[in-house]
This record gives C-alpha cells, structure tokens and sequence, in this order.
C-alpha cells in the first residue's frame, strides 16, 4: 500500500504524523550517576537479604503455634513467680503475706525471686536493702511451708554499660560471692541472678556463676537465673548487635553452658518485638525447644510468662499474653521432651499481674 492510499484510507496517518510533529518534545529526565545506580541496587540487596529472611522466620513462627499440645503438658509444680521489693523492704504486712500463700496454695508455684537488691556496681549488698527478709522468709515457712524463698539480685553489666557493673574484675566477682553468702545468712533458701545485659560468651560471667555455685551448694541452697533469649536464628546476636549495639539474644550453646552451672534457668521469654499473638506464641514455642535441647536434666528450666501490660518498642501488650504465652510453652514441650520433669513456667511480675492473668495461668496450664 502506497503513502496515498494509505492516506485515503484511514484519513489519519499523514496528518497524525504531522500533528504529533508540532508538539513540542519533553525534556529527557536526566540519568542517575553511576554510583548513585550501583548504591540503590546495593541497597536494595541489602533490605532484600535481611528482610527476606526475617519474612522466613515469621512464617515459621506462625506454622510453631499451629498443631495441639500433648495431653500432660501442663504443670509439673516447678513454676516460680517474681515478686518486687516491697516484699522485703517493709511495705508488706502479714495480712499481705496470708493472701499471698492462699493466692498460691493450688497453683504449681514453688519458688519466689523476692527482689532483694540490687547489686551496687561493686559487687556488694547494703544490708540495709532488705531490713524485712527474715521476716519475710519466717512467715512464708510458716504460712506455706513448702515455697522457696530465693533472693532477687540484679545489675546492669558492662561493657555495654560502661559505668555499671565489671565483671571481668575479680574483685567484683568476688564481692557478688560475699553478697551471695550475706542473703543466705539471712535465711534465704538460695540466690536468683538478674544480670543484664550479658552478652553471648561471656566468659567472665561463666566464672561467676562457678563460683557462685560452690557456694551456694555448700548451703544446701538453689542457685537460679534469668537467662536472654535464644537466637531465633543462627548467629541472629551478632547480626543485632552490629546493627543495634544491643545483641539481644544468646547463642544455643552459650545458653546450654550457663544452664549446666545452676540449679534452675528461667527464659525472660518477653519483650519478643513480635506484633501478634500467633507470632509471640510461636516464638515461645521455639525458643522452649531450643532451651530443652541444651538445658540438662539436672537444672529445672523455666519459660518467663508475660504477667504485665506495656506497650512500648519491644512488647506489645496485645501480642504478649499469658494464653498465647502457656499455648506456645506447651507446644515446645510437648514436640521437644514432653514428660520432661525439671520443667515449669515463671511468673513476671507480682505487683502489676491482673486476674485475667492468674485465671488464665490456673486454666491453662495448672488444671
């Protein structure tokens, strides 16, 4: 077909091209750099590396809360409960301490970690921190004689504050040691250790707890832990803590190192950043199997309940409830070690626990 029979035909090529030739060209957007291209490719690589698998995690943890816990996977009566210092500093009275022990007669609670400290960043403990234990410890075995009442001692660790406590100091260590002596002279059944933020292979800590244990097994007394999390993936601590300068987690093998120098580990398996309860609950279920795996038979290990009501960067209160929490412990249980007898849950924290959460403890996981 030629240019006028095309013209004829259609009546719009020649004149279309000539109407379209008047308007004026638009300017070329001007290209990017080179290296600006390469730096959002890069970029892109970036977010896509890490966020592709962190996706993969949370797929995961959703697929861990899926499925029905083993029947007999409910209290074994090692559970423990935090309590704050009011306890031991003279604000509790003895009608206080009667609700106590009736609040906890048919529960599987064994021990109590009555806040006593804290530490100073010395190692040492004032007396004068807990006017109120004997006390305290007297009335429990009289009112419920068959509690634990193990002293709460905590402090911020350095490096990561450098101001707080040392201890790669012997001397510090060694002050903790006395302290520890000092709390059971004052009739507390055994020593529970708060000591954050520990970071993954900490050998100096690992020396602590050894000598700590001599001691408090010369006592006849309970040396207990709370322990960080577990990586939730290989290596995650030393990922976040580049990235953040707070690594978070503990390795697996560096939690089953602390587990085989004490009595008893509680998991702080709280403040997980996860959104929703599926997720907070799946990831309780994992890291209650990553624990059993690594926690040997002759330490109790625990799983940390979410007894309070935050919301804020790292918890929200939603998400991180005591249903989600027990369903996810039992999960763990029963794919990990199920008739597993060193086991039970540990309650945070006494003075802000509402009643749905005891309700839902008491139905969940002790009838």
């Amino acid at each position: 077909m030629d240019t006028a029979e095309r013209t004829e035909n259609t009546g719009e090529e020649t004149t279309g091209r000539r109407r379209w030739a008047r308007l004026p060209r638009l300017p070329r957007l001007p290209r990017w750099p080179r290296w600006a291209r390469r730096g959002r490719r890069i970029t892109v690589g970036v977010l896509l590396a890490v966020l592709l698998p962190l996706l993969a995690a949370e797929v995961t943890l959703r697929v861990n809360y899926t499925g029905d816990p083993a029947e007999g996977t409910r209290t074994r009566d090692r559970d423990a409960l935090w309590l704050g210092h009011a306890w031991v500093d003279g604000r509790k009275t003895d009608a206080d301490v009667t609700a106590l022990a009736r609040r906890l007669r048919d529960t599987g609670v064994r021990d109590l970690y009555v806040h006593a400290g804290p530490l100073e960043h010395d190692g040492t403990l004032p007396k004068s921190a807990y006017p109120k234990a004997r006390w305290l410890v007297d009335s429990l075995r009289q009112k419920a004689p068959r509690l634990r009442v193990q002293a709460w001692l905590g402090d911020e660790v350095a490096p990561e504050k450098p101001y707080a406590m040392h201890l790669e100091r012997p001397a510090t260590r060694a002050a903790v040691v006395a302290s520890t002596r000092q709390i059971l002279a004052a009739g507390f059944d055994g020593a529970h250790f708060d000591l954050e933020p520990l970071h993954s292979g900490d050998r100096n800590y690992l020396a602590l707890l050894d000598a700590l244990h001599r001691v408090t097994r010369a006592h006849g007394a309970v040396l207990s832990v709370a322990a960080h999390q577990i990586d939730p993936l290989p290596g995650f601590h030393s990922f976040w803590g580049t990235a953040t300068g707070h690594p978070k987690w503990w390795s697996q093998a560096y939690f089953g190192q602390v587990a085989r120098r004490v009595d008893q580990i509680a998991v702080m398996s709280y403040d997980t950043m996860q959104p929703l309860r599926s997720l907070y609950g799946g990831y309780v279920a994992q890291q209650t199997s990553l624990a059993l795996e690594v926690t040997p038979d002759s330490t109790d290990l625990l799983m940390g309940l979410p007894f309070y009501h935050e919301n804020r960067f790292g918890h929200w209160a939603r998400a991180e409830t005591v249903p989600a929490a027990v369903r996810g412990v039992r999960l763990g249980l029963s794919r990990t070690d199920a008739h597993r007898p060193g086991f039970g849950v540990a309650l945070y924290v006494d003075f802000a626990a509402t009643e749905a959460d005891w309700a839902a403890y008491e139905k969940d996981w002790v009838r």
